[in-house]
């Protein structure tokens, strides 16, 4: 794996570059000299941090099966309001 550093005015010129570079191995963007960021395959990100971030709920639900065929029909809610004013 080969890390490599680009400066920011360079990734900001090209981030295709560092894309291209980040193919290869993490690149290490940095700020005046120093290493500020990390750039790398999202792969790698995942292996880094245990695994693929949690799914949302509405994830989950698109995963559900579909009820269509589901005869279903819900009854009225009745209220008994007493409000004084």
């Amino acid at each position: 794996m080969t890390i490599h550093t680009v400066a920011s005015r360079d990734f900001t010129r090209d981030v295709g570059h560092a894309k291209r570079l980040a193919a290869e191995g993490p690149v290490f963007i940095t700020d005046r000299g120093t290493p500020a960021y990390a750039l790398l395959k999202i792969e790698d990100y995942y292996a880094l941090s245990g695994g693929r971030p949690e799914l949302s709920l509405l994830d989950l639900m698109e995963g559900m099966p579909r009820t269509d065929g589901i005869d279903y029909e819900a009854s009225k809610a009745e209220i008994d309001l007493d409000i004084e004013q």
